[in-house]
């Protein structure tokens, strides 16, 4: 009976071994689907040259994450702190950007007077 016991633990160590074994050699390998998913890289790169792109138009950090708000906000800092280190390294001049330059045409005041003159008049004539 002893004899039995020791042959079955033996077998059960021998069993945990050979998993064991397995779940190390295991663990060098690149196994498809268990690393970091790709669409979760491509949005990665695609803040970090939004914070690339967004110092090289001479943009403020503030005004990149408030353009640029479904992107995280670690990425645009390390991009835009990536390009600033580039560009000061190889001193590259920044080229501002056309979209802050442009502003809306104001209304002109003579034109809203001349609309809101006939309504006035017609609300005199009648009462």
């Amino acid at each position: 009976m002893p004899q039995r016991r020791r042959s079955r633990r033996i077998a059960a160590l021998a069993r945990w071994a050979l998993v064991g074994a397995g779940l190390l050699s295991l663990a060098g390998c690149d196994i498809p689907g268990l690393g970091p998913d790709p669409r979760e890289l491509a949005r990665s790169a695609e803040a970090q040259a939004i914070g690339g792109a967004c110092r090289f138009a001479m943009r403020g950090l503030e005004d990149c994450y408030t353009l640029n708000p479904k992107a995280a906000k670690a990425q645009i800092f390390a991009g835009w702190k990536e390009m600033d280190q580039y560009m000061r390294e190889n001193k590259v001049e920044a080229v501002p950007s056309v979209l802050t330059q442009t502003r809306k045409p104001a209304a002109r005041s003579d034109e809203a007077d001349e609309d809101e003159a006939p309504a006035r008049s017609g609300a005199r004539s009648r009462g």
